[in-house]
């Protein structure tokens, strides 16, 4: 993805963030930077090989959280 549209698909996130945590996903080797030659100049992100070996543990931890937040609306409706 391009900078912009991660600006736009990362809800909260001010681009100065941003910025910082794609330089250390990138010094990580988790993402690749590719600067595009057009006018003007664009730069595009992707997830590296060795990024996507983090998928099953990112997806272990996204459905811990689903779970948990289920878990805390229930029992507040309870209370």
């Amino acid at each position: 993805m391009r900078y912009s549209e991660l600006l736009k698909e990362v809800q909260g996130i001010s681009g100065k963030m941003l910025s910082r945590e794609l330089k250390d996903l990138k010094m990580n080797e988790l993402i690749s930077r590719n600067v595009l030659i057009t006018a003007p100049v664009a730069v595009e992100y992707r997830i590296t090989e060795y990024g996507k070996s983090l998928k099953q543990l990112t997806d272990t931890i996204a459905e811990w959280g689903f779970n948990h937040r289920q878990r805390i609306i229930s029992g507040m409706k309870t209370e």
